[in-house]
């Protein structure tokens, strides 16, 4: 049976109305980052996969601008 995924959250911040938090997960010897969205219906994996915080972060802020346009 496989071991489930727990989420370390490194980083966590309001934006817009929206909390969002970096994941960060170990692929291949590499660090990887994944920006989860939470709101009041729910959450959702906004960034699946990124090489930096920075990545990460920029590509959650695009998806929050999206999803309120």
């Amino acid at each position: 049976m496989a071991e489930p995924h727990y989420p370390q959250i490194i980083l966590s911040f309001a934006y817009r109305g929206f909390k969002v938090e970096i994941d960060r997960d170990e692929l291949d010897g590499q660090f990887i980052y994944a920006a989860w969205v939470n709101h009041d219906r729910g959450c959702a994996v906004a960034v699946p996969r990124a090489m930096t915080t920075i990545d990460a972060i920029r590509q959650a802020k695009q998806w929050i601008d999206k999803k309120l346009k």
